[in-house]
């Protein structure tokens, strides 16, 4: 199966409703392109699950914006007001969880695990609504496991198999939601041959990966 495609080949996958994981953090690492093919789609009532909603003109927070996204779950919004406005006109809803915790139940979700056992955000308001259990004599929230339909992954070396390599910051959560998916779509800065590419550098294997598209420059 050849998975280098173009950015048209991609558009049949995508469905109004479906959850989409979307790598990066603050736009560094995110599969721009691949936002923006969203963009031109226009499919609605997405749930997105990312670090944070990005800027206005930057990364998920161009969904945002279009008015693309029905819920959101990120560890913070901050950098988008318009995230903020929508909440409280009541146009998007927002589960905010710790960052350690929202990579910890992606990683469970991609490893077939049935939750993540955490100190963090008890007695606060992230325990609402969660199941608590009380282990050796310590109290854990249970945060249950995450996957999406679609994994959005940026890639700075991949080869033609999908093996891939981050560079740097460009990591952050991309390995991570490429376990998380039905499919994962990686949109490669650099794409080469596979005898290109050392196994050693290999973070995400291509194994995981169904589709490669090259980044427009």
């Amino acid at each position: 199966m050849n998975k280098v495609v173009k950015f048209e080949d991609l558009k049949s996958i995508f469905k109004d409703g479906m959850t989409i994981m979307i790598g990066g953090f603050l736009d560094c690492g995110t599969p721009d392109g691949l936002i923006d093919m969203l963009i031109d789609l226009n499919i609605k009532n997405l749930t997105i699950i990312g670090n944070d909603t990005g800027f206005p003109d930057k990364g998920i927070g161009k969904l945002v914006v279009n008015g693309q996204v029905k819920k959101v779950i990120a560890s913070h919004i901050g950098t988008n007001p318009q995230t903020g406005r929508k909440i409280i006109a009541g146009d998007m809803d927002v589960e905010l969880s710790p960052q350690g915790t929202l990579v910890e139940r992606i990683r469970a979700g991609g490893s077939g695990l049935g939750g993540v056992l955490t100190e963090t955000g008890l007695a606060t308001v992230v325990e609402d609504g969660k199941q608590k259990l009380t282990i050796n004599s310590k109290e854990y929230l249970l945060e249950l496991p995450l996957r999406a339909d679609v994994a959005l992954v940026k890639g700075s070396i991949v080869d033609e198999f999908g093996n891939t390599c981050y560079k740097g910051t460009t990591k952050n959560f991309n390995p991570y939601i490429a376990m998380a998916a039905k499919t994962v779509i990686v949109e490669a800065e650099k794409l080469v041959k596979c005898e290109q590419l050392e196994t050693e550098y290999a973070m995400t294997p291509g194994v995981l990966v169904n589709y490669i598209v090259k980044e427009e420059v």
